[in-house]
């Protein structure tokens, strides 16, 4: 008897989730400027966010393909999440 094919390969199943986290992450600021005043995006600011986190889309489909070791997948996607996250502080405040 012939071992059963996996139709669906365990990177495909989180890749929805993923992608419309990271979509409803970049949403929250366009719903909390139908609120308040306090948040004031433009356009370059909606695109700057949404390079920042397509890159952490990209590095989940690259580990997710590319490496092996969860450990590995789960170092690489905690390094681009960091980087992520000075590179917005940066830019949010300047901090470098």
């Amino acid at each position: 008897m012939a071992t059963p094919i996996n139709p669906i390969p365990q990177a495909s199943r989180w890749r929805p989730f993923v992608w419309t986290g990271l979509i409803a992450v970049l949403a929250i600021p366009l719903i909390a400027m139908q609120f308040t005043s306090e948040v004031d995006w433009d356009a370059f600011d909606f695109v700057f966010a949404a390079i920042l986190l397509g890159a952490i889309g990209i590095a989940f489909e690259f580990s997710a393909r590319m490496l092996s070791s969860p450990v590995a997948k789960l170092a690489v996607m905690g390094l681009v999440i960091g980087l992520v996250l000075i590179v917005w502080a940066d830019a949010a405040v300047g901090l470098f």
